[in-house]
């Protein structure tokens, strides 16, 4: 999991598709999900640090 790209297809891979139009809602509704996918066991530890880190970065570009 090194980019934007990798977290789209992890989401992809368990059918989760997130679009709203604003890219700010999109990656933190992809925070969240990422989240639910490890809180349910559905991924391990490393891929969900690793899938949040990538997203907050996303996020901060975003931002500023």
């Amino acid at each position: 999991m090194t980019d934007y790209y990798s977290v789209l297809q992890l989401l992809k891979r368990f059918g989760i598709f997130i679009y709203t139009g604003d890219r700010k809602t999109d990656i933190e509704l992809m925070m969240s999900e990422v989240k639910e996918l490890f809180d349910n066991g559905l991924i391990m530890k490393e891929d969900y640090i690793k899938a949040q880190m990538v997203l907050k970065k996303k996020l901060n570009e975003i931002e500023n």
